[in-house]
């Protein structure tokens, strides 16, 4: 009898906890879209944070609730890195006086003339990875890294994306103009060799495509970006909500380059000029709308920033309901790669990886 009312006693204490906990709430829900991954969660790497944001007044607080989160555990960032890199490049560029936002540039030994403006703009419309690779150039590895753990960030941003030796370490001078003159030129930085990240899961799966060769052997991500949600989280808050932090914390950009970034970080494909079918409106939603091409509704706001590669889907987004007049905190990252192999494209994305950081958003913002 006592044994019985020991399990009946864990049992209810279980369902008071799950809820209490919006996560372990939405994670026990039957929805075959939320099932299919809890119940295989040991395969997906799932970590999640959640934040309801309260207001009393003029007063903000922060209501946590994390699942599985360790920055232990290794898993690859993707385009998720672009989202402190446009901060930190309208940072930089609000300390030399010769320049803004709208200042022409281009990389030493590139015809492609662009802005931070236009470049920040594709990264948040689309995830374009040369506009990213631009603004890398700029700051370069170590002034990216130091710029993160002055604050607070536990990070370590070390390449480019998609180009060949995307880890040189050396990168190259930007140059400003003035119509056609040239107004200022920034150095070639030789940075610090990238070294092996001390975490777990670096090595990972059983093979891995070159070209197409398939190794058979595990890969290594140890040289690879490392951002962990817990990271992209308090970005997403120290953004928002810069009054909450000591001075030193906060990110340094104008007013009007704040309010410009933040308006970006909800630009749509369709009014950044990309009018083609391929990117429609949630295209860079994953969550609440990432298993959707239809249009969003106009009283759901999302300003955020998504990654995927390698089987790897993540999202950071800051969403208000307007419908509700409540405000979240999502970040979330899933792994779907069934077959263990890397760079065969071959990824359980639109089965498993968008259904399930949709219905998880929905859900968690009761949509």
């Amino acid at each position: 009898m006592r044994f019985l009312v020991l399990i009946t006693l864990l049992f209810t204490l279980s369902c008071a906890h799950k809820s209490e906990d919006p996560i372990l709430k939405v994670l026990s829900s039957d929805n075959s879209k939320i099932k299919t991954v809890v119940d295989q969660i040991q395969n997906h790497e799932v970590q999640i944070l959640f934040t309801e944001i309260e207001r009393n007044g003029d007063s903000v607080s922060f209501k946590d609730y994390s699942y599985q989160v360790n920055d232990s555990n290794y898993f690859y960032p993707a385009s998720t890195v672009k989202f402190p890199i446009a901060i930190l490049a309208l940072e930089k560029m609000n300390t030399n006086p010769l320049i803004n936002r709208n200042t022409v540039f281009n990389v030493e030994g590139d015809s492609v003339k662009t802005t931070l403006s236009d470049d920040i703009k594709k990264i948040f419309a689309v995830s374009d990875n040369e506009a990213y690779n631009r603004l890398f150039e700029y700051l370069g590895k170590d002034y990216i890294n130091s710029k993160l753990s002055e604050r607070g960030i536990n990070a370590r941003i070390s390449h480019r994306l998609s180009v060949p030796n995307s880890d040189i370490t050396t990168t190259k001078s930007l140059i400003f103009y003035d119509h056609d003159s040239i107004i200022f030129k920034t150095d070639s930085i030789i940075n610090k060799p990238i070294e092996p990240l001390p975490l777990q899961h670096t090595i990972k799966g059983k093979g891995y495509m070159v070209n197409d060769s398939l190794v058979n052997s595990p890969m290594d991500f140890s040289l690879k970006n490392y951002l962990p949600i817990t990271s992209l989280h308090n970005i997403m808050k120290q953004l928002m909500f810069p009054e909450l932090y000591p001075y030193e914390k906060q990110f340094h950009v104008s007013p009007d380059d704040r309010d410009f970034l933040i308006k970006t970080m909800t630009i749509l494909p369709q009014e950044a000029g990309y009018t083609s079918d391929e990117y429609y409106e949630s295209y860079v939603k994953f969550l609440v709308f990432g298993d959707s091409k239809q249009p969003l509704p106009n009283y759901i706001k999302i300003y955020n920033k998504v990654g995927d590669a390698y089987g790897y889907l993540t999202d950071c987004a800051y969403i208000i309901n307007e419908k509700t007049n409540k405000e979240y905190i999502i970040t979330a990252t899933i792994h779907v790669n069934k077959n263990q192999i890397f760079n065969d494209n071959t990824y359980e994305y639109d089965t498993v990886g968008f259904p399930f950081l949709a219905e998880l958003g929905r859900q968690l913002i009761n949509y």
